[in-house]
């Protein structure tokens, strides 16, 4: 190649790049209850809480309203730096009596995903608690499902009881929203990061944002039923790691394109497309339990595969590449298991 043509050719790549680095990505975070006497495993402590919002604002990161945030991104049109967008799953009453007041203390909007037959039960808000909450600025309320099950279809369950299940399930939730709160958001929490592609058609079909439990940042190129979300409980969300998950830039592929989560081997196998600028020598790929994996690329793509079967219903494969300025692509496939045992 002439060295003219090779430095035009480099030049672009270095432009391409930078655009794709420079854009504004949305990071969204997951949490469940903001206290210290709660189940750990879904738990942020209320000082871990306190910091992860200090963070944020010592690093001058917007936090913004999810589905205007969401539909931004998606188009966009949100300019440039990472925005960051703040959920609760479940609408445990911490969220009312703890998180809420230190969101409020920073102006910071915030969205619950309820699962409408659990309020009022112990533990959970009311629905009192719920409209004094959504009739705040900045606080959104969306659709978490109605009894918080396993809605991917079941091995032996007909596709005719699937359906019926299922649509119950979204339709009732949305109608019950509508009548307790009079405009529910257009968004879906999937109950336990579940989804199949058959659950994303149905989310689809009612024009909804679907969200996950797989870690990463939304960009222009990731689905929109299959929206990641960083986990934030105490395990997941300790300061010494969090900036580079506030930080962190969707992984430019378009997510749409990746397998549906069902597994049919175990382990499964990721294949998705090496595109500028992902260099394979400084791609790292990783998966639950097994620490840091191999994989190989062939015909221009990447397939990652775990060395190892899975014993768990759910588990993930997360790949990292620099992204320049400290930051990191970031993407995460989340499997499911139908074969093991629902929790």
């Amino acid at each position: 190649m002439p060295l003219t043509a090779f430095l035009k050719l480099s030049l672009l790549v270095a432009i391409t790049a930078t655009a794709i680095s420079a854009r504004a990505d949305l990071v969204v975070l997951q949490y469940h209850h903001v206290s210290d006497s709660t189940p750990p495993a879904t738990s942020t402590s209320v000082s871990l809480f306190e910091g992860q919002l200090n963070m944020i604002l010592d690093l001058e990161l917007d936090v913004v309203d999810l589905q205007q945030g969401t539909e931004t991104t998606l188009a966009g049109t949100d300019g440039q730096g990472n925005h960051i967008a703040i959920t609760f799953d479940d609408a445990y009453d911490s969220v009312y009596h703890t998180a809420a007041p230190l969101l409020a203390d920073k102006a910071y909007p915030y969205t619950i995903f309820v699962n409408t037959e659990a309020v009022g039960r112990n533990g959970y808000m009311t629905w009192d608690q719920i409209r004094e909450l959504a009739e705040r600025s900045g606080v959104t309320i969306a659709n978490h499902s109605a009894d918080h099950g396993h809605l991917a279809r079941k091995p032996n369950e007909s596709q005719s009881d699937w359906q019926a299940r299922v649509t119950s399930s979204l339709d009732s939730a949305q109608g019950t929203l509508s009548r307790e709160l009079k405009a529910p958001a257009p968004m879906f929490a999937y109950p336990y990061g579940e989804f199949d592609e058959a659950l994303e058609r149905k989310v689809a079909e009612r024009g909804w944002y679907g969200f996950g439990q797989q870690s990463g940042a939304i960009g222009q190129q990731t689905e929109k039923t299959r929206l990641p979300r960083f986990p934030m409980a105490n395990a997941y969300g300790q300061l010494g790691s969090l900036e580079n998950k506030l930080r962190s830039k969707a992984f430019p592929v378009d997510t749409g394109e990746l397998p549906d989560g069902v597994i049919s081997e175990n382990p499964p196998t990721l294949v998705f497309p090496l595109v500028e600028p992902i260099d394979a020598n400084r791609l790292t790929c990783f998966a639950s339990g097994q620490g840091r994996i191999d994989f190989d690329v062939t015909d221009g793509n990447v397939e990652v595969k775990a060395p190892e079967a899975f014993n768990s219903r759910r588990f993930r494969y997360n790949c990292t590449h620099p992204a320049g300025d400290g930051s990191y692509y970031w993407l995460s496939q989340q499997w499911l298991d139908l074969s093991k045992p629902e929790d």
